[in-house]
């Protein structure tokens, strides 16, 4: 049997426990950016074709989310580039501070670092290469 004085806390705090759980939820508002940065590139979504998509199954009265990747009607930036051409220093990398003169590279570099060096070589610029 629990001591007295933490029954008297658990008692206590059934109030609180029942009204929590008794309010509605508070539903989720989204609204589009006010105010768009200019690294971030927009398209209605209408324009693009979808490539994949799921929906995610939610509790009894609430709305079920679905999530859907889009392909752009256009790339905007330099997406193919020679390898040597970047690499300055000539070590087999491309680091951060050399992936700021390709600007697509250089906003994708966290992504493409999926090891987490730093640096970039040949395998993790897959489909970026033109040599």
């Amino acid at each position: 049997m629990p001591p007295r004085s933490a029954l008297v806390v658990l008692l206590s705090l059934l109030p609180t426990l029942v009204l929590a759980q008794a309010a509605p939820p508070t539903p989720a508002i989204s609204e589009p950016l006010r105010e768009v940065p200019a690294s971030v590139r927009t398209q209605p979504l209408s324009e693009g074709r979808v490539t994949h998509q799921v929906t995610l199954s939610a509790p009894a009265g609430e709305a079920a989310v679905t999530v859907r990747s889009v392909q752009p009607v256009s790339v905007v930036g330099q997406y193919r580039f020679a390898f040597a051409s970047l690499d300055v220093d000539g070590d087999g990398f491309i680091s951060r501070a050399e992936a700021q003169a390709n600007p697509a590279l250089a906003d994708e570099f966290t992504a493409l670092d999926v090891k987490r060096r730093g640096k970039l070589d040949r395998s993790d610029l897959a489909g970026w290469l033109v040599d």
